[in-house]
């Protein structure tokens, strides 16, 4: 098969946005850093003919210019792009002094497709190496807004992957590639042809293949072929929109953030909405980004003339948190100004100002100024200003913030208001409120006609989120449940009715019981431990939510978990979580603390008492009278996006909610949501389940919701919330069932087996075809072992021992795996199956096991005096030592072999260990190895042993030149070397060869020892 040419592909895309429609030209002869810069400075002079007085820019001049755009990161090009209003300038000092100095205009994004700006596309650029040891590149396409390169495309053909192109750039990343002209690097494109991705610039440690972004049509339709992504993405005004207008600046993470394609199309749709003065809300998935786009929303809303005032409405709790943050932040180096109402006299200074900011409010400030303006006789001039505004009021959680009685009462006051609702869960007649009079019911009703939406079944498709995985537990069995619907109510016919009927008959306060509680605690803590990715290790774990019913509820959990962390609890916690994480749990509560309902001292006293178990915990000094600040602490702790949480010392692992954080609360690396209560609506279900389904890293495949009680409710609720709000049926949002994925594993494993019956096997696969249908069948394989282990009800030992297979068996075929897909990269056949080359394996990986838990096991076992019992070896808890020693060879093989040694002879002689402790014996045997190794290396190559030792123990793999090195080298003695060895090594060689052996034997035969 004959595949396209990149530079076909490349010519392709010159021909299309150099079409007479586009406003891109074509400039080949830019291929050169040098001849970028002149083109650059011919612009620059041409545009600021007037601000240089006719004297162009001397080269002094240009320098200063040349240092000033030579960008840190991209975040800090980002920040000068913004400019003063829209316009990226640069200042230069004058040559001659009596000239001053001059601000230049470099780039105005208020001036898209017109006024000064010029767009050109290169290609072939020739990227000179940074270093002697670099390597000189060409880059594929790039495209400049005035002779700045702000968005680069790298290009594979169809032989090869997306994700090939994308490596290409952190490749180039790391070798430095993207510094000077080309550090205002903004937007990456990467693409084989057929599959195309975008994301926003960033440095290598932080361009993550999670956040590339596949473009897709108003009607969410995908947009993969590299013509098409083009056609829609590239070409003028859509691109310099992008960079200018559809990206935002996060101040506080110090990175760009590029809109994906549904945001674009939801803010089209509101502006095209304006321009008949039409309402409408946005329905985009909780989790998909809804407060980023209802900020662009309104902040672009202020770039229509027609329009006064863009007021963003917020629920007034968002107003302290995360939305309030999130929308400063985005704000920071933007041209259009922020400004929170601190009250409501402000609120009417900025109606009343002609400055064109945005303004956050909430409803209830929003009202209370209405009524005082109502108040006013109707000849006051600052009423009817007020009154006559063309007010654009756009509303993110737009249920929760405005309700239709608060919204009543703007729309009869102001003459021209239009609403913009932002809702993850519209509600539908389905769903629909209570009547009350006329009032709106419905989201249509609301606010009008659905302007864009993005439901979570695309959100999923498009990896913008996660899938769901549900799991119903109950601390009540069957048996149970019939014997408490017969005690409430003899008589009953139980035998007669399904398990949804039962529950609907029971009171939930069956559940509210310190014995259920303690089920459900000892679930969370110890039957949890992949849901919240504790294997992961200390820092690298996920968080979660526990939700109950009543802040009684949520009380009385809070003391029983911390009765469980003191050891005064019949709940333990078990050897393997501790293993994990030895802190493990930190927990935290939040709920609303008012002071005239019922109960109101006691919550007091209560939250007091568990904020000071919270400032011991984390050292902080927070009391009542700041309880804000404190709510706001638990936030970041439990979100973890700043990177100082990503320390474990910094860590909460679970907060205990009654209704807070479980709607507008944003945190990736939060999991799990576990739940103590009975069902909730529709749109409430599918808020709470959206605080764990946000992407986050490789290993976290699902949003996880664990339910414990009332089961059969709580599935049927969970159908109907699905169905209502996946466009699409639950089957796609939700994982799969255990049953659904055993059967899947299944089918995958026979394939497998009857292709390839033993690792062995796969060498007697000659022809290429096998060879395919191998690598295709473990990549499916792969997959869906992948998935299985999700599931609680998957158990490691059971499978092994059912299928017939263990984790070496599926290293070994994972090795095998690894050879062909080596030896097929350049077949030309590979599509027919549809492999993917790039296939990177998901389930099977080496497990780490802690060597000081594995230690401190084998010391508990020399202490015990059944040990020296003849049939100790065959106990479980040798078993168990055997099984870790087992799972450390599969990281550490050297060392598993001493450790194994050193076992086996204690179980031959315990008697000869009463007086000795493993650490010790085992670090003899390594203390005697390495010297072994170090006297035989010194020997060999006449190198003094003290300085060689120095050179071992300062050994990091990460520094290119050692401590100790250059001693070691000075003083090795080459005549003395040469005498024992003529055949030897020259003396021009004889250091580097110290170097490379030195490296060679540290990396082999040393480290394999080192446990840290």
């Amino acid at each position: 098969m004959q595949f396209e040419s990149e530079a076909r592909m490349e010519q392709k895309i010159i021909d299309l946005l150099t079409r007479e429609e586009s406003k891109w030209n074509y400039c080949p002869e830019l291929n050169t850093e040098q001849k970028l810069w002149d083109n650059f400075f011919y612009y620059l002079e041409l545009h600021n003919i007037q601000r240089l007085n006719g004297t162009f820019l001397t080269e002094q001049e240009k320098h200063q210019i040349k240092n000033q755009l030579n960008f840190t990161t991209f975040y800090d090009a980002a920040v000068w792009l913004r400019g003063e209003n829209g316009v990226a300038k640069v200042d230069v000092q004058r040559e001659d002094a009596s000239l001053g100095k001059v601000r230049l205009n470099v780039i105005n994004s208020q001036e898209i497709a017109g006024g000064d700006s010029v767009y050109q596309i290169i290609n072939q650029f020739q990227s000179d190496k940074k270093s002697p040891q670099g390597q000189s590149h060409r880059f594929d396409l790039t495209l400049m807004i005035n002779g700045i390169p702000l968005i680069h495309f790298e290009l594979k053909n169809r032989r090869e992957s997306f994700i090939n192109a994308f490596n290409q750039v952190k490749r180039y990343l790391e070798a430095g590639k993207f510094t000077g002209i080309f550090s205002a690097i903004q937007m990456f494109v990467v693409s084989n042809g057929t599959d195309t991705r975008y994301i926003a610039a960033a440095s290598k440690e932080r361009l993550k293949e999670t956040f590339l972004t596949r473009w897709v049509d108003p009607e969410n339709e995908p947009v993969n072929n590299y013509l098409e992504f083009s056609a829609n993405v590239l070409t003028i005004p859509e691109a310099h929109h992008m960079v200018a207008n559809y990206s935002v600046l996060d101040k506080d993470r110090k990175s760009i953030i590029l809109l994906r394609p549904y945001q674009i199309h939801a803010i089209e749709s509101v502006k095209q909405a304006t321009k008949t003065q039409q309402s409408g809300y946005v329905w985009h998935t909780t989790g998909s980004g809804k407060t980023l786009t209802s900020y662009k929303v309104a902040r672009n809303l202020l770039q229509i003339p027609s329009i006064d005032k863009s007021i963003f409405v917020v629920d007034r709790k968002d107003l302290n948190l995360q939305t309030s943050e999130a929308f400063l932040s985005y704000a920071e180096n933007d041209v259009i100004d922020v400004n929170d109402s601190e009250n409501v006299y402000d609120l009417m200074k900025k109606l009343v100002s002609t400055d064109r900011t945005l303004i956050v409010t909430t409803i209830q400030k929003l009202n209370i100024l209405i009524k005082r303006l109502q108040e006013r006789d109707d000849s006051d001039p600052q009423k009817k200003k007020i009154q006559s505004l063309r007010v654009s009021f756009v509303v993110d959680e737009c249920h929760r913030a405005v309700t239709p009685q608060q919204q009543q009462i703007v729309n009869e006051f102001f003459q021209y208001p239009m609403w913009y609702g932002f809702t993850g869960t519209p509600i539908f007649k389905e769903n629909a409120r209570a009547a009350m009079g006329d009032l709106a019911r419905t989201t249509e009703q609301q606010y009008g006609e659905c302007l864009h939406q993005y439901t979570v079944k695309e959100a999923i498709n498009d990896k913008a989120v996660l899938a769901f995985q549900v799991e119903y537990k109950s601390t009540i069995d069957e048996d149970q449940l019939d014997h408490l619907i017969l005690e409430q109510n003899p008589g009953t016919n139980v035998n007669q009715m399904t398990l949804i009927e039962k529950e609907a008959m029971i009171d939930p306060v069956i559940y509210e019981n310190d014995e259920h509680r303690l089920q459900v605690i000892d679930s969370i803590i110890n039957r949890s431990q992949s849901k919240l990715g504790l294997n992961k290790g200390p820092g690298n774990s996920y968080s979660a939510i526990f939700t109950t019913n009543s802040i009684r509820n949520a009380q009385r959990y809070y003391e029983l978990f911390q009765e469980v962390i003191r050891g005064e609890s019949p709940i333990t916690i078990r050897e393997q979580v501790k293993k994990y994480i030895s802190d493990f749990p930190k927990i935290a509560i939040t709920y609303s603390v008012g002071t005239n309902e019922d109960g109101a001292d006691v919550n007091q006293e209560k939250m007091w008492q568990s904020i000071q178990d919270y400032n011991e915990m984390f050292g902080m000094s927070f009391s009542m009278e700041n309880i804000d600040s404190y709510n706001k602490d638990v936030n970041n702790r439990l979100a973890r996006k700043a990177e100082v949480y990503q320390n474990r010392s910094e860590q909460l692992d679970l907060v205990i909610v009654v209704d807070r954080l479980l709607t507008g609360f944003d945190a990736p690396s939060l999991s799990t949501l576990f739940m103590d209560r009975p069902p909730m609506k529709p749109q409430h279900l599918i808020q709470a389940f959206s605080r764990t389904n946000r992407i986050y890293d490789k290993d976290k495949q699902y949003g996880q919701i664990v339910t414990f009680q009332l089961p059969e409710t709580y599935k049927e609720s969970v159908r109907e919330a699905f169905v209502l709000y996946s466009n699409g049926g639950e089957d796609f949002i939700q994982a799969p069932s255990w049953a659904e994925s055993l059967y899947e594993f299944e089918e995958a494993w026979q394939t497998l087996q009857d292709i390839a019956p033993t690792p062995e096997s796969v060498d007697s696969l000659t022809s290429e075809a096998e060879k395919r249908k191998f690598a295709k069948a473990f990549q499916v394989f792969d997959k869906a072992y992948a998935v299985i282990q999700v599931y609680s009800d998957y158990d490691k030992e059971q499978f092994e021992h059912k299928y017939h297979y263990n984790n070496e068996t599926l290293e070994d075929y994972n090795g095998k795996y690894v050879n062909i897909i080596e030896e097929l990269r350049n077949d030309t056949e590979v599509e027919q199956l549809e492999l993917d080359i790039e296939y990177q394996i998901q389930s099977i990986h080496n497990e780490k096991i802690d060597y000081d838990y594995l230690l401190n096991l084998m010391e508990i076992s020399r202490r015990n005096e059944k040990a020296k019992e003849r049939d100790y070896r065959d106990s479980d808890d040798a078993k168990q030592i055997e099984k870790y020693i087992a799972d450390l060879s599969k990281s550490k093989p050297e060392l598993a072999k001493v450790v194994q040694k050193v076992w086996q002879e204690y179980l031959e002689a315990p008697e000869l260990y009463e007086d000795k402790t493993f650490p010790t014996v085992i670090n003899q045997y390594v203390e005697n190895y390495t010297q072994q190794s170090l006297h035989q290396f010194a020997d060999e190559w006449k190198v003094d042993l003290n300085d060689l030792d120095f050179f071992v123990d300062n050994y990091d793999i990460h520094r290119d030149r050692q401590i100790g090195e250059s001693d070691l080298l000075q003083r090795a003695d080459y005549d003395e070397y040469k005498s024992v060895n003529p055949n030897g090594v020259k003396k021009l060689r004889y250091n580097k060869s110290i170097r490379e052996e030195s490296t060679k034997m540290v990396i082999e035969e040393i480290l394999p020892f080192k446990t840290d």
